[in-house]
């Protein structure tokens, strides 16, 4: 079998800012980094957003492997099993993309700087690899392959686990399924299903809704639950509910477009369960308008934030009308803002706090990467549930996509777990107009 031609991969700093080991994952081929990348990557090593860890991660990467040598040339990256990295600086006046583009731009020094690395390679393949769609199409413009980094990336989205499944049966089976709660699954299947798979069970004129217990081993009946005065209004925020309030069920996942009831399910199910915890936890990303930091909005923290987090409050404020202003359970969910068993705020300021004995509900998970969302499982500690909610089809970072943002990657890699139950969202519910729109527009 001939050996396959060793290509030079050149690295954009978006790259970098989403995996800080990106260099190791190019199996033997070569890595270049454009000084140019170097000189944003500092810019970005102060902070404690993910990117800035990336940064930070990176550069005292760079530092140790490279130790004494000149980083102009070539550097075994990882023994024989890798290939080479090197920075590179030198540009070719004759190829000047600031001038082709008409501004000054640090992509396209970056672009320049790998359009002259693949003229001076001659015969070696140059791919410039960014997470920037633009500076990928203004790569092939000027006839330089452009790649997207696709370490992490979920390549069949459309084919992600739904979580539930609609499944013809006998009367008999639903029946038996009412009278005794569970059933075995070889009544039903022929294999065993999925941990926490949620089933419709329809027979000629009846149906029922279950899901697969690993814990018991059985196919056990689910019910409808009311939570604070939200009520579920079809199989699938059923089962939702279902899985936030399960107590076996240490991480959810919740996925579906607009108006098809995720936050408030979750949130409704959560505070149904706030005596077996000592907070409940609501964040979500703060994603800038046109990429702008927050510290560009006018006023103090709260007043730059406040737009960020409404759409959460909206839905506390959802189930508060539920009840009236004298109800007890009105007054409770005020008390629990109040004295912060509630507590609503955007996701980077809850690093350093302890994740113990609380229910976390993430807002627009799609936002993350699969970085954030390993960081944020992994510092759970003891009695700690974990809720993801989000439309892996509705971005709102630029460097993100339904194939690599981290709920994708989430419900890809943690299918069928004991700890871990996910559902899918299909219908709106939020009303006949939205519905309409929905459909038609």
């Amino acid at each position: 079998m001939p050996k396959k031609a060793k290509k030079i991969f050149v690295l954009d700093t978006s790259v970098i800012l989403h995996d800080n080991k990106s260099i190791f994952n190019f199996q033997e081929h070569d890595v270049a980094i454009p000084i140019t990348v170097l000189e944003e990557i500092d810019q970005f090593k102060k902070g404690n957003d993910i990117i800035n860890y990336h940064a930070r991660e990176f550069i005292r990467g760079l530092d140790r492997m490279s130790d004494k040598n000149l980083m102009d040339q070539w550097i075994p990256l990882n023994g024989s099993t890798h290939g080479k990295f090197r920075v590179l600086i030198d540009q070719d006046k004759n190829l000047d993309t600031q001038t082709t583009f008409g501004n000054q731009k640090n992509d396209h020094t970056i672009l320049n700087t790998a359009l002259t690395l693949a003229k001076n390679e001659g015969k070696k393949k140059v791919i410039l690899v960014t997470k920037d769609i633009n500076l990928r199409v203004k790569a092939r413009a000027m006839n330089l392959q452009a790649e997207d980094y696709e370490t992490g990336k979920i390549k069949d989205v459309e084919h992600l686990p739904k979580g539930n499944a609609e499944i013809q049966v006998t009367n008999k089976v639903i029946d038996n399924l009412y009278k005794n709660h569970g059933i075995a699954p070889d009544a039903v299947f022929e294999d065993t299903p999925p941990n926490n798979q949620y089933f419709i069970f329809k027979s000629s004129n009846k149906s029922g809704l279950a899901y697969y217990n690993p814990v018991t081993g059985l196919i056990e009946r689910v019910d409808k639950r009311i939570c604070y005065g939200i009520q579920p209004k079809n199989a699938e925020q059923i089962f939702a509910m279902h899985a936030v309030l399960n107590p076996e069920v240490q991480l959810v996942t919740i996925s579906g477009p607009a108006g098809t009831g995720k936050t408030l399910l979750a949130l409704a199910a959560a505070m149904e369960q706030r005596r077996n915890y000592k907070q409940i936890y609501l964040a979500r990303p703060i994603v800038p308008l046109s990429n702008k930091d927050i510290g560009y909005l006018p006023g103090d923290i709260n007043s730059k934030i406040n737009p960020y987090m409404q759409p959460i409050w909206d839905n506390l404020n959802f189930i508060k009308n539920q009840f009236n202003e004298r109800d007890k359970d009105y007054k409770k969910i005020e008390e629990m803002v109040q004295q912060e068993k509630l507590f609503i705020t955007p996701l980077a300021y809850i690093r350093g706090r302890s994740l113990s004995n609380i229910i976390f509900i993430i807002d627009e998970a799609q936002n993350l990467t699969p970085h954030e969302i390993k960081t944020i499982i992994t510092r759970a500690g003891d009695q700690t549930k974990i809720i993801f909610t989000g439309d892996i089809h509705q971005i709102d970072t630029p460097y993100l996509d339904s194939q690599s943002n981290g709920l994708s990657y989430l419900i890809s890699k943690l299918k069928n777990q004991r700890l871990y139950a996910h559902v899918n969202l299909e219908k709106g519910e939020r009303s006949p107009l939205a519905n309409l729109a929905s459909e038609l527009l």
